[in-house]
């Protein structure tokens, strides 16, 4: 196993927020697999759901983590919210680094994101329903692959990372 921190999580759990601050708080860089993947592909995630579709993004994603594997050590690394729901990738994440699962309420997520035009996944009629759905069949799947939980709902960012770096750490910075 590398040593990486690997965020994974819901849309708006804070993967990529909590990832930066991570990184400040813990000294260690930060990649967004997202960003990684729009980089490569000159194009952003929409526009890939778009033109693409969404299995051909989840294929990248795969093909990133096997890539980061490879490459990748002592880093904060920030995941899609899909990526985990791929069977294959729960070996590649474990491989990759210690997977700590940003746990969030679908009210929560609502409240986040109810102005967020960029996510293609909410772009349904009633977003709120979607979330939940999403959520309750991914919840269990984002445990199952996770070493750590981390209740986000509520919590401010020191506070969530101090018991992040504690739980993988075993110390506060």
């Amino acid at each position: 196993m590398k040593n990486n921190i690997i965020l994974i999580g819901f849309m708006g759990s804070g993967k990529t927020s909590v990832g930066i601050r991570l990184s400040y708080y813990l000294k260690q860089t930060m990649l967004d697999t997202d960003k990684w993947i729009e980089k490569r592909q000159k194009m952003t995630v929409s526009q890939i759901f778009a033109d693409k579709g969404e299995e051909a993004f989840r294929a990248m994603e795969t093909d990133c983590l096997r890539e980061l594997i490879g490459s990748a050590d002592h880093q904060i690394i920030s995941v899609g919210g899909g990526l985990p729901m791929r069977e294959e990738n729960h070996a590649l994440l474990k491989k990759l680094g210690k997977v700590v699962y940003l746990k969030i309420t679908p009210e929560a997520v609502y409240e986040r994101l109810k102005s967020d035009t960029t996510r293609p996944l909410l772009q349904v009629e009633n977003p709120k329903e979607r979330i939940e759905i999403l959520l309750k069949e991914r919840a269990p799947v984002y445990e199952a692959c996770a070493d750590i939980v981390v209740e986000v709902s509520g919590k401010n960012f020191e506070e969530i990372l101090k018991e992040i770096a504690y739980k993988v750490k075993g110390c506060v910075s």
